[in-house]
């Protein structure tokens, strides 16, 4: 079997399980917080959100070029009027850590469902992940160079970002949501449980996430069974919300 590409990776619709962990780590860097919680309706239209990044993420990933341009430019004109005191959603350094949660989530759950990756192919893939920064504002050199690189870059991120309201507001709004369809809510509790589980442990106890053994026990039971299970799915169905998502955008942009 040829080793995968970003391509292959971006299209397992099972990454959405670790869309919680990704929008927490984003928010969990201060200015990230603050846009999003002074300029985004995310309480009241999580879903909406959700469709709109994961249009841009799968559309920037295999879009042709003609649809990451348009992608592009309706996420620029959407993040123009987003700037405040300490951060603009324009800035290319904000830009950076927004793809490398992205990348760091993807890569971490494709690996526990279908195992580590040969070094040639990870390099592959984290080179191609910077697209999801410079189709935007970031220029190419603002990614980290290599995997070890970026490892650094995370780590130093991971001891620098502190936790504050308008961050721990998201993290309310996203496990604990006031407004959500009724066939929704029966999954808010494993939402909860695996958001939680996948965080830094520093990170979740800075947003007061409640854990113990019990819960650490429950989360690796889930991830073992979806481990077993996940690689076992027809293909059609694992990467159905990537040709849902871009379809749409497809026939309307």
């Amino acid at each position: 079997m040829a080793d995968p590409g970003m391509v292959a990776v971006v299209r397992e619709g099972g990454l959405l399980l670790g869309g919680g962990r990704a929008i927490l780590l984003q928010v969990a860097h201060a200015p990230v917080g603050r846009g999003v919680a002074e300029h985004s309706e995310f309480a009241s239209r999580q879903l909406n959100r959700l469709r709109a990044t994961m249009t841009y993420l799968y559309g920037v990933t295999y879009g042709s070029p003609a649809a990451r341009a348009r992608i592009a430019a309706d996420v620029t004109a959407l993040h123009r009027d987003v700037h405040g005191p300490g951060y603009d959603a324009l800035d290319p350094r904000l830009q950076v850590w927004v793809a490398a949660t992205l990348y760091d989530t993807g890569l971490l759950l494709y690996q526990r469902w279908f195992g580590p990756l040969t070094e040639l192919a990870a390099e592959r893939i984290y080179r191609d992940y910077r697209v999801l920064g410079t189709t935007l504002q970031m220029s190419p050199e603002l990614w980290p160079a290599n995997r070890a690189e970026f490892r650094e870059y995370w780590q130093d991120m991971l001891a620098m970002i502190v936790v504050g309201e308008p961050a721990r507001q998201v993290c309310r709004d996203l496990l604990f949501p006031r407004r959500l369809p009724a066939v929704l809510r029966p999954a808010m509790p494993l939402h909860r449980l695996v958001t939680a589980g996948l965080l830094p442990a520093r990170i979740r106890d800075d947003y007061g996430l409640p854990w113990n053994a019990g819960r650490q026990r429950r989360f690796e039971v889930f991830m073992s069974a979806t481990a077993a299970a996940y690689p076992r799915i027809p293909r059609a169905i694992r990467v159905f919300p990537s040709d849902y998502y871009f379809g749409r955008r497809a026939v309307s942009g």
